[in-house]
């Protein structure tokens, strides 16, 4: 486990709370309620979804590749006393069969995962036929402008958010990796820095059709 690991860690809850407060927790609460069935949700974190899922669903797993957060995730589990099996491990190498998960959930992770079309990838390979991918994304603005401020910062944002890229075309990625989207929402993310608010949050089914043209 690396310092900085260790340091974001601790610092997470508080450095989102004004975020969260602003809007994300509405965002989170509002997506998750169309979780059902066997779930599955990458890059847990703290635990900020912990409570959010329906009491309805099957199952609930969480993964996590960070020591520090996952020492978090796991006294938040048995604080908040929410069944779910935690499982340390990256978002690129799924310890999973295939089509186990009726869903699969990523809020802020696929800005920060190392390689996304693996990620996206690998998802999608968990996913039932049936299954939806549930995600809420900071992405590249389609303002110039900011889109440019995006690049120039990108640098200093993966130092300051610990591996985070705030101009990655997600939306697209997910378009290329084979989903669907059925629902998306473009909004901000408030009290959070310009070059980090371009918001997504969407649904996208685990088919075969490009999204083609949608953009980020």
């Amino acid at each position: 486990m690396s310092v900085g690991g260790w340091l974001f860690a601790c610092a997470y809850d508080r450095l989102l709370s004004g975020v969260e407060a602003a809007g994300l927790q509405a965002h989170r609460k509002r997506l998750l309620a169309s979780a059902s069935g066997r779930v599955l949700e990458i890059g847990a974190g703290t635990g900020a979804n912990l409570t959010l899922y329906p009491e309805g669903i099957e199952s609930l797993t969480v993964t996590e590749p960070e020591s520090a957060m996952a020492r978090k995730l796991a006294r938040r589990i048995r604080d908040e006393r929410r069944t779910a099996a935690l499982i340390e491990a990256p978002a690129e190498q799924l310890p999973f069969g295939n089509a186990e998960f009726d869903a699969v959930v990523s809020t802020l992770v696929l800005c920060t995962v190392k390689d996304q079309a693996q990620v996206l990838g690998e998802i999608r390979r968990v996913l039932k036929p049936s299954g939806c991918l549930l995600f809420i994304e900071h992405v590249r603005s389609d303002e110039p402008q900011l889109a440019r401020w995006q690049d120039r910062l990108n640098g200093l944002n993966r130092i300051v958010g610990h591996g985070c890229n705030c101009n990655r075309r997600t939306l697209e990625a997910i378009g290329a990796a084979g989903f669907r989207l059925t629902s998306l929402e473009r909004t901000v993310l408030h009290k959070a820095p310009p070059f980090v608010r371009p918001l997504v949050v969407g649904i996208a089914e685990s088919g075969v059709r490009p999204l083609g043209g949608l953009g980020s």
